[in-house]
């Protein structure tokens, strides 16, 4: 499983919708559309570090860097130092 299907699954699983099925495309913003709340804001967080074993630094924590997966894909290239 990548990066991005690992941030998907952990995301599809703290959702609130009540909704059946939530189609949650890669650049939604989940705290827009309402799926997420701000606790979970927090365990997002917790998640990626202890996951990815990276260190969130005061200035990235900006909610855009969390709003989408591919938003919380492009901090991880960032911190792990990939190039396309």
């Amino acid at each position: 499983m990548n990066q991005k299907e690992q941030v998907r699954q952990f995301i599809e699983s703290n959702l609130i919708v009540f909704e059946d099925e939530a189609d949650l495309k890669d650049d939604d913003n989940i705290f827009q559309l309402g799926y997420v709340n701000s606790l979970f804001a927090m365990k997002l967080l917790n998640y990626i570090e202890s996951e990815f074993n990276v260190k969130i630094e005061t200035d990235e924590m900006d909610i855009k860097n969390f709003s989408s997966i591919n938003n919380i894909i492009a901090l991880l290239d960032r911190k792990l130092g990939v190039t396309e």
